[in-house]
């Protein structure tokens, strides 16, 4: 049967829904996730834009493409060729393409002060790492904030969730936690933020990064007294005095 060029998402037999194949969408976002940090890594530490300006620019059309027909997009295609061996996990079409639009709703202000009129700020770089986030969310534990949210919104419930969580059942005995493990979990997490503040915070100014970054979670007072110091330090080794 020849599939028009609109129809969104497969027809596949016991399924009462048009789906997309999770297992695509899982490797396209971990695909995503890497280009995303070579972006940051390379601005940050390297002081370069280029290499983000190209892949927001395809992050954009590919996210384009997504919303409009996912059978064209790149990422997905690209996701395709490393688990086409693999038992496909069918999802809802509608609520992978609601998820996507609110990917293209942050792609399109990147877009625009990343690569048409650039002007990067902290602001921006979080937004960045929302969609970072988002990707690695749904890349490691197949979690799709997007699709969430669209239960939130829509009328329609969302039907065939990665891992069933749209339909009500009882939770396997693996999958709770005992006290122990309870604070275990806790404990962990507690260090991994500590240890990410101490690091941003705390560790020595050798590296660009470490700078940027302490600088970002300055306030406008710390960074009025920073560059006051700074044009004091400059001052005192101008050698024309």
């Amino acid at each position: 049967m020849k599939k028009s060029f609109w129809q969104y998402g497969e027809s596949v037999a016991g399924y009462d829904v048009p789906v997309l194949n999770e297992r695509e969408a899982r490797a396209a976002a971990g695909i995503l996730f890497v280009g995303a940090f070579l972006g940051l890594t390379n601005g940050v530490m390297l002081g370069t834009a280029i290499f983000s300006k190209y892949f927001v620019s395809f992050f954009t059309l590919d996210f384009l493409i997504r919303v409009l027909n996912p059978r064209y997009a790149p990422s997905l295609l690209l996701g395709r060729v490393f688990v086409q061996n693999q038992t496909p996990e069918y999802v809802g079409a509608a609520q992978k393409r609601f998820a996507w639009g609110v990917g293209l709703l942050f792609a399109l202000p990147m877009f625009y002060y990343l690569v048409i009129d650039f002007q990067p700020n902290p602001l921006k770089v979080l937004v960045c790492l929302i969609c970072m986030a988002l990707l690695f969310l749904e890349s490691a534990f197949s979690v799709c904030v997007g699709c969430k949210l669209y239960s939130l919104f829509m009328s329609k419930k969302a039907t065939h969730c990665p891992g069933g969580v749209c339909e009500m059942k009882i939770k396997e005995p693996i999958t709770q936690f005992s006290f122990a493990q309870k604070v275990i979990v806790s404990a962990t997490f507690f260090a991994i933020v500590y240890g990410t503040y101490a690091y941003m915070t705390k560790l020595e100014d050798r590296t660009f990064f470490t700078k940027k970054m302490k600088e970002l979670m300055m306030t406008q007072e710390e960074l009025d007294k920073l560059e006051y110091q700074k044009s004091l330090d400059e001052f005192e080794n101008d050698d024309d005095f």
